[in-house]
């Protein structure tokens, strides 16, 4: 064994006698004596492994910065991608029935894949290799799309893109909130940071692909989504090393049962999907709802640009502030809240000064709902079953919204901007869930 490998052992042994050191700040004497007793071993065992006081450890750029880096990249893929795939498979000469059979058969590939390539990724213990793996595999599917001119190789290649995109989030925020949990030092770095910044990367994505595609040649979608998967792959190898634990066969299925037994959990992601899938009206109808009342498409932009804005605001700033102040059920309720007024305003009215006063809501009813349930996940959920966790807390929400999103075009046509009421009574439902699959966690 090389001396780098022994330093990056015993590093990894100090590591985590830190971690169980920071757990027990308000213990007794006779514990953090104890405690003592273990680094001081832990010590013993770095020297034990050969490892000299002159040996110097892998330099890496801070954890924040990474994490920053590889959502950056992730999500500006997305921002650059999402909102033109339908316009694309239209240049390949594709009829509206197909480019729909394509998108939904891309969501229900999402839906599947995610919870089964996370749960590979714990099962294995090596989280950043999938990743990266997942990325790779997306980016390559991207370029083969340049080539795929016909009905049947557009949908396969949609398919295998689709699937290896579905778990690339939810592994992410896996790795990101457990290196967030506290660490050795008794610091920890916040999540809403990295997100915020993937939301604006979104956008940024999105807006510069606008400039540099034209209504025939979309040929540039392509390229910028495989160079900045590119980029999230090569990415990966800057995040911080975690522990790569040996697992059992009977892993896989007790390492399930033990997750989805914790009732906090299982109501976590049922409070979740309710109040995420209650955007499903507006996201699919608000624009033609608002278009139908003669607001302009500037002031249409405006207020969706709103949204996002707070959305960023939120996970950057506000949000880590009423997270440390109210505690994860308070931001839970204040999410639910938010949504009841927001749908129930969006239902009566489409003055452009009152759906201004409720477009930023948005920050409330994604942003601080997720910052809290990722907080949830960091308290509730151990690290070797993380990125399972993470999938089926996006499936939930995924296939709520899906179904939702379903329902929402019957509920328009038949009752219009009344379609909004049943969204407002979905966080309403929403509130007591919160409530009690909140309760415990609370930093």
């Amino acid at each position: 064994m090389t001396d780098a490998s022994k330093l990056e052992r015993a590093v990894g042994n100090l590591a985590e006698f830190g971690s169980f050191g920071v757990s027990f700040r308000k213990s007794s004497k006779r514990e953090w004596s104890q405690l003592r007793f273990e680094l001081r071993l832990g010590s013993a065992f770095a020297h034990h492994a050969g490892c000299k006081a002159t040996d110097k450890a892998p330099v890496r750029i801070p954890a924040p910065i990474a994490y920053i880096v590889l959502y950056v990249a992730l999500y500006a893929a997305f921002g650059a991608a999402s909102p033109f795939w339908p316009k694309f498979f239209e240049t390949r000469a594709l009829a509206s029935q197909q480019i729909g059979l394509i998108l939904a058969a891309a969501m229900l590939t999402r839906l599947v894949s995610g919870p089964l390539v996370a749960r590979l990724a714990d099962q294995l213990g090596s989280l950043r290799l999938v990743l990266a793996g997942c990325a790779a595999v997306a980016a390559s599917a991207a370029i083969a799309l340049l080539w795929a001119d016909k009905f049947w190789w557009l949908l396969l290649v949609a398919l295998v893109q689709a699937a290896a995109l579905a778990p690339t989030t939810s592994i992410a925020d896996a790795l990101s909130v457990n290196t967030a949990r506290p660490r050795f030092e008794g610091r920890s770095f916040e999540y809403g940071w990295i997100r915020g910044a993937a939301s604006a990367a979104f956008v940024l994505g999105t807006l510069v692909a606008g400039q540099l595609v034209s209504p025939a040649d979309l040929t540039a979608v392509i390229w910028m989504n495989a160079v900045f998967l590119i980029a999230a792959t090569g990415a990966t190898a800057l995040l911080p090393e975690q522990a790569r634990a040996q697992r059992s066969p009977s892993f896989a299925v007790s390492g399930l049962k033990a997750l989805v037994s914790v009732s906090q959990f299982r109501i976590m992601i049922v409070a979740s999907a309710l109040i995420y899938g209650s955007h499903a009206v507006h996201d699919a109808f608000a624009v033609i709802r608002w278009s139908d009342a003669d607001i302009s498409t500037s002031a249409i932009s405006f207020l969706w640009s709103e949204a996002v804005v707070a959305e960023v605001l939120v996970f950057m700033l506000a949000g880590p502030a009423l997270l440390d102040r109210f505690g994860v059920r308070g931001a839970a309720i204040l999410a639910a809240a938010a949504g009841i007024i927001r749908w129930s305003v969006a239902g009566v009215t489409t003055s452009v000064l009152l759906l201004s006063l409720i477009q930023p809501l948005h920050g409330l009813t994604f942003a601080l709902l997720h910052l809290a349930c990722m907080r949830m996940m960091g308290t509730l959920v151990a690290a070797s079953v993380a990125a399972t966790a993470q999938a089926l807390y996006a499936f939930g929400s995924g296939l709520v919204t899906a179904v939702l999103t379903f329902l929402s075009g019957a509920l328009y046509a038949s009752y219009a901007g009344a379609a909004f009421f049943p969204m407002a009574a979905l966080c309403i439902i929403a509130l007591p869930l919160a409530w009690f699959g909140f309760a415990n966690a609370r930093d």
